[in-house]
């Protein structure tokens, strides 16, 4: 039974944070919920909703910075993206709010029963959270990296490999790497249909492969082939025990 919402509150002012607090404190009974972060501005609230334990974001729209509209689309791009219920003083932005799919706009000063009523549209997206994850739209399109206190997003179409380097994991495009703290072991689970291990540290992606080449006899080594990835001059060792499985991939298309 869903024990209550897990909601992060986004406000640059503490006192409309507190405000929402108590609100939410008076209509515990009727729509149970926890408050498992508070941020001041977008970038924080971006950071925070990476760690994907958050049910809804009650969220400002005027804010320093990022406001709470930028805030939302980079929401909606997040692999476990939280509900956006918007609070604000203003009422203008209702019609772009909606048009990016916002659970509920509210204008401030917020009455505890409009803000039942807009957390519980949330209720059965929390229930179902559990199998959503577990079903195959749960698949992400997006990877996420942290970079000079800011999150990038990787779309996986263009991944042409994974590596997992020390704690970290390394995505490459065509264009450049990226640094994911994620497992190598996840993400080939998640995407097998897409990528292909070769490696103990590396997983391909199927549609980039152009071809394999032998590698240089470097006497006694576990890799005797290299891979050929298309828009890549990078070359990737292909392990003994792999080889086979990456044989019979070349064949079905026809390599």
């Amino acid at each position: 039974m869903n024990a209550g919402l897990r909601l992060l509150l986004v406000d640059d002012e503490a006192p409309a944070r507190a405000r929402l607090r108590d609100l939410l404190g008076d209509i515990a009974a009727e729509v149970p919920s926890t408050v498992v972060a508070e941020a001041a501005d977008g970038f924080a609230a971006l950071e925070r909703a990476q760690a994907g334990d958050l049910d809804v974001a009650l969220i400002d729209i005027r804010m320093p910075g990022m406001d709470g509209v930028e805030l939302a689309r980079h929401l909606a791009r997040l692999p476990a993206r939280p509900a956006v219920i918007f609070v604000t003083a203003f009422d203008k932005y209702a019609v772009q709010a909606f048009e990016l799919a916002a659970l509920d706009y509210l204008v401030k000063p917020v009455r505890a029963v409009r803000l039942a009523d807009a957390l519980r549209k949330a209720m059965p997206r929390a229930d179902d959270a559990a199998r959503f994850e577990q079903s195959a739209l749960a698949t992400r399109r997006n990877l996420s990296c942290l970079e000079r206190g800011r999150i990038l997003l990787v779309p996986v179409a263009e991944i042409l490999y994974l590596k997992a380097e020390q704690k970290y994991v390394t995505a490459r495009t065509v264009e450049r790497e990226y640094l994911l703290e994620e497992s190598l072991v996840h993400l080939e689970t998640e995407f097998a249909e897409r990528f292909l291990r070769i490696h103990r540290n590396c997983l391909v992606a199927r549609g980039a492969v152009t071809g394999v080449e032998r590698a240089a006899d470097e006497g006694d080594t576990e890799a005797r082939w290299q891979v050929i990835l298309d828009g890549l001059a990078e070359r990737l060792p292909v392990s003994r025990r792999q080889w086979p499985q990456l044989k019979a991939v070349l064949k079905v298309q026809g390599q």
